[in-house]
């Protein structure tokens, strides 16, 4: 994508959630009947992008979404939500996350290893090295050198949210040891 793009999870009901990836000129819309392409049109307030069937209006972190000529449903960015399917679009495989200090982890496309530490202060990107596996010990290890990390196949919950997460990870950066949860993005 040329020009920055954003990402949100608009949720509209219980049952109902957009992914939504935009630009200043276009918007891709995922929802379980396909993926939508919406070129930008001109709008008085937030942004507007609509394909002549399908329209979608954002302003902040509200939307409103639907066909066009029909009653738009009015939706809120799920934030948590959103940063996960971000890093998805961004081409990560697997992301975990850690607290005190705040810490997360992408693993991307099988290329690079990012580590953004101390709640966004701190960042680190290497190549990724070739994973070392232990069946018997359910552990799959990257050493990058100045940066390891561990994801052992044990659930885990975050110690902040009280969410659920299908692997441990133990990431070690210079002298400082994280601890976290993380999942597969694909």
């Amino acid at each position: 994508m040329a020009d920055k793009a954003a990402t949100y999870v608009f949720v509209c009901s219980e049952q109902t959630a957009y992914t939504v990836r935009a630009t200043e000129a276009k918007a891709w819309v995922f929802h379980q009947k396909g993926t939508l392409m919406l070129p930008a049109v001109p709008a008085k307030m937030g942004t507007k992008y609509s394909d002549g069937a399908f329209e979608l209006w954002i302003d902040g972190q509200q939307a409103q979404l639907g066909e066009s000529g029909s009653k738009l449903q009015r939706c809120r960015n799920g934030r948590r939500r959103a940063v996960w399917e971000k890093a998805k679009l961004d081409g990560a495989d697997f992301r975990p996350v850690g607290n005190e200090p705040g810490w997360n982890l992408e693993i991307l496309e099988g290329s690079r290893i990012v580590l953004v530490a101390d709640y966004g202060v701190s960042r680190v990107e290497l190549p990724l090295p070739q994973p070392t596996v232990d069946r018997d010990a359910r552990m799959t290890r990257w050493d990058a050198g100045e940066l390891i990390a561990e994801v052992i196949g044990r659930p885990c919950r975050d110690s902040m949210s009280g969410e659920s997460f299908e692997a441990t990870v133990v990431a070690t950066w210079g002298e400082q040891t994280l601890r976290g949860c993380g999942r597969a993005l694909h």
